[in-house]
């Protein structure tokens, strides 16, 4: 599980206690993202070193990421070779497609903010060619009304299935239970 950018891994303990130990073994680390200074590239190296060091080279995973986690994870399965190994990829509330709220935003000072732009060199890359994750069972979770993706719909996967929930803040996409249930029956799904 990969955390959002002003979060920490315990903004998956809510979806943890629901999992009430019928998922393990987790791995949730706890990537240094700096208010948005990393770029998604370097946090995407390190979350490959946190799974290679937990998991070694070749079990196969299922990956879910939260907000800016969920673009991290993008590019660690389609630009760092994590296609491979990756089963299922959730991405909840995730700006895949950019969002409004990081066009203001100079690289020169937030690089992993301006990474999420709409048309960033980072998202043009990964939606152009998308056959990493073709062979990846991908779900992606929004709300449609959400303050930090907007609009909400942008906060998809150009594959997969697609869930809308049923919450209206950001936030609330990892705290309310209309959200976390059908999070963790995804996570619980054979």
């Amino acid at each position: 599980m990969v955390h959002g950018l002003l979060d920490s891994p315990q903004v998956f303990d809510r979806l943890k206690r629901e999992l009430a130990d019928r998922r393990h073994p987790l791995l949730i680390p706890d990537l240094p993202l700096r208010l948005g200074r990393t770029p998604i590239e370097e946090a995407a190296v390190l979350l490959g070193s946190h799974i290679e060091a937990a998991f070694g080279l070749d079990q196969p995973i299922d990956l879910l990421g939260f907000s800016i986690g969920g673009v991290i994870a993008r590019t660690w399965i389609q630009l760092l070779g994590g296609h491979r190994r990756t089963r299922r990829f959730i991405s909840v509330g995730s700006p895949q497609q950019g969002t409004l709220t990081a066009e203001l935003w100079p690289r020169q000072l937030v690089a992993g903010i301006a990474d999420l732009k709409m048309g960033s060199p980072l998202l043009h890359q990964l939606n152009s060619d998308q056959d990493a994750l073709r062979g990846i069972d991908c779900h992606s979770f929004y709300s449609a009304i959400d303050l930090a993706v907007l609009p909400g719909w942008r906060a998809v996967l150009p594959v997969g299935e697609r869930t809308i929930l049923p919450v209206w803040t950001h936030p609330q996409i990892l705290r309310d239970p209309a959200s976390i249930r059908p999070l963790a029956q995804e996570l619980l799904r054979p």
